[in-house]
């Protein structure tokens, strides 16, 4: 039978109402890509859960197939999320699939023209706030307790329960949990996606690594920030809305949630190019901090399998590529000109 989606696959897993109605985009079913460079440098076994192959492109389809299935079944007819980009992409396709009306809260000027562009694509309306996306959620949270209108950010407990199939695909492929879960922060309702789906699935659990940005690190430093900045756009946010539970998620697994500068996740970045990986700078931030980890003693995975989640393809935020290119060097059209330039390099 043809692959169907994660409710038809993992539905009876997911605690959904009966009146869910399933609006599907066949999300899910990404595939775990070996590193075998740099998973050979550092002793182990290494994939990456590549979420980037989501319908649109980012890991929020999982959550976002369950959030506007429950939407529909209960009859509402529209839908509003606040958005650094990623869920505003999901939210609009999911919406437009179930014949919904889409609205979007971003904080102006902070959202990658990707994911912009996505949101606008699939018709979704899309609506710039004067402030942070901290802000943009606490409207989208207000607007919902008063009115019909039905709220699809991660605090959708629904959002969640889609999200946890990731676990279990990874689980399924290797016929158990990794060593080590190693990935993105930034609202902290993924990280606690995963835990909740290891811990249900009985494969076993890994330790968990959870990496904020140094300029988004909320849970790091123990506060709120009021200004984040990094270039990992897909994780700057100061409040993480499920921030306890990522907490509590990294410490009942045994491991922790650190760090690192956005030199690094580039770098991080650079390095997921070079196997054949190309995703968006927040996704990097996995990978960022195992080497972080690995590099400074604090973390040794020699002779273990570890799973490194990138969240987003590098189409969703391209501007860092491409605000360094130069220019390719132009050529006269003859081989003679062509094979200088090679003998030469």
């Amino acid at each position: 039978m043809a692959y169907q989606g994660i409710l038809h696959r993992y539905g009876h897993l997911m605690e959904l109402p009966t009146h869910t109605q399933p609006i599907s985009l066949l999300e899910g079913n990404t595939p775990l890509v070996p590193l075998p460079r740099l998973g050979k440098e550092l002793g182990c076994e290494l994939w990456v859960k590549y979420e980037g192959l989501n319908p649109t492109g980012s890991f929020k389809d999982r959550g976002m197939t369950a959030a506007i299935s429950e939407a529909l079944g209960r009859g509402a007819r529209t839908v509003i999320c606040a958005s650094t980009g990623n869920t505003a992409a999901s939210a609009a396709a999911y919406a437009a699939r179930a014949g919904l009306r889409a609205i979007v809260l971003i904080p102006q000027g902070k959202v990658a023209a990707g994911k912009l562009a996505g949101a606008i694509a699939y018709g979704a309306e899309v609506l710039q706030i004067d402030g942070s996306f901290d802000d943009a959620l606490a409207l989208v949270v207000e607007i919902t307790q008063k009115t019909p209108i039905a709220l699809v950010n991660s605090i959708n407990p629904y959002r969640l329960e889609g999200q946890k199939s990731a676990a279990f695909e990874i689980c399924d492929d290797l016929n158990a949990a990794p060593d080590w879960l190693c990935l993105p922060v930034g609202n902290a309702g993924n990280i606690s996606a995963y835990w909740l789906g290891f811990c249900q699935y009985e494969h076993g659990k890994p330790r968990i690594l959870g990496v904020q940005a140094a300029g988004a690190a909320p849970l790091v430093l123990g506060h709120a920030v009021e200004k984040p900045e990094t270039v990992a756009t897909a994780i700057r946010i100061g409040r993480p809305a499920r921030g306890e539970q990522a907490l509590l998620a990294a410490q009942e697994s045994g491991g922790r949630i650190i760090a690192v500068p956005d030199e690094d996740i580039l770098q991080a970045q650079k390095i997921l190019a070079g196997e054949g990986l190309w995703v968006e700078p927040a996704s990097a931030a996995g990978i960022a901090g195992l080497l972080d980890q690995t590099r400074r003693g604090a973390l040794e995975v020699r002779g273990q399998r570890v799973v490194a989640v990138c969240t987003g393809h590098g189409m969703k935020d391209p501007a860092i590529i491409t605000q360094s290119f130069q220019a390719p060097q132009t050529l006269p059209a003859s081989y003679a000109a062509l094979a200088q330039v090679l003998e030469a390099q």
